[in-house]
């Protein structure tokens, strides 16, 4: 049997996002960040539920999205597999990334001028939404300005973050 991707899924009840949606968009999160990518088997329902201690229609209705925006694929009998990943200019979200790194010193002076963790949310949002003005990317991973719900507006929440085995440590500082 494959081995289970590298990512964890963290819930926040508290976020208002319904958990099968804090789900897709950690998987997406990961996707784009290239913790995940494709040939990946997700955590099994099983796996997350002992994980994070909800219902597994929960993580089945999750995957059945994911499935239906053609990001994945449940084989039978062997778990669901990423078929594709998102992300814009490639390497753009690698670990190592000229923007990563840049982003990262930002953060670093926000921090070190008093911004809290949502006060830095609530810029970058406020930002990023004028700079896509009236550009969205669908589930396609391009462009289409149209709006399909995968909004920045909850980047101010830990829900659309995942973890990774691999990158735990960035995802602590």
């Amino acid at each position: 049997m494959a081995e289970s991707a590298a990512v964890e899924f963290r819930i926040d009840r508290r976020s208002g996002v319904a958990t099968y949606l804090q789900i897709v968009q950690q998987t997406k999160q990961a996707l784009r960040l290239g913790v995940l990518e494709p040939g990946d088997r997700l955590p099994t329902a099983r796996e997350v539920v002992e994980a994070t201690a909800i219902n597994p229609n929960t993580v089945l209705k999750a995957y059945r999205e994911l499935e239906r925006e053609g990001l994945v694929e449940a084989r039978r009998g062997l778990g669901t597999f990423v078929r594709r990943t998102l992300g814009g200019a490639a390497g753009a979200s690698a670990a190592d990334s000229p923007l990563r790194t840049e982003l990262a010193d930002w953060a670093r002076r926000a921090r070190s001028a008093g911004l809290e963790k949502d006060d830095v949310g609530a810029l970058f949002t406020a930002v990023l939404e004028s700079t896509y003005e009236g550009i969205h990317e669908g589930t396609h991973g391009g462009p289409c300005g149209g709006a399909h719900g995968e909004g920045t507006s909850e980047g101010t929440h830990d829900t659309t973050t995942p973890t990774s085995t691999t990158h735990q440590g960035d995802q602590d500082r």
